[in-house]
């Protein structure tokens, strides 16, 4: 069952029906994170992500996904509110929602990366990792433009 909190003239809700694929994937593409990412790995990532919608009426203005078992572990990806609805406070309220899903309580790990976002993360409990050997990771950064 999708949950929704709404504020305002605003609405979050996890209802991966109600997600403007061509909103997300047009601010995907144009991201740092996911430059030239095709939209049907757009459309799968979605399919296969516990996914939270910001919304003005039916209008997407927001957008984030966790990759999640649900029991042990979690990772954020693609939060972004777009330009026209920013300074409103949008990206904390996602955050706050977000942590406080009911699915995603009781995490051992829930890891995220973030280029510029540090402040808004550290409210929420994310810090740089304890223990950065621990981590590794198979980085591909081409993988869109050779998939094309």
């Amino acid at each position: 069952m999708p949950a929704n909190a709404n504020r305002g003239e605003y609405e979050i809700s996890t209802d991966r029906q109600r997600i403007d694929i061509a909103v997300v994937h047009a601010f995907l593409t144009q991201s740092y994170w996911s430059p030239g990412i095709p939209r049907k790995v757009v459309e799968r990532a979605i399919a296969n992500s516990l996914c939270f919608g910001v919304y003005v009426g039916a209008q997407q203005a927001g957008f984030a996904r966790v990759v999640t078992d649900k029991a042990t572990f979690a990772y954020l990806a693609d939060v972004f509110i777009l330009d026209s609805h920013r300074g409103k406070g949008l990206s904390k309220w996602l955050m706050e929602f977000i942590m406080g899903h009911e699915e995603l309580q009781g995490l051992r790990r829930f890891l995220l990366a973030t280029k510029d976002a540090h402040g808004l993360y550290a409210q929420f409990g994310f810090e740089a990792l304890a223990n950065p050997s621990l981590i590794m990771e198979s980085l591909k950064p081409d993988v869109y433009r050779q998939s094309l």
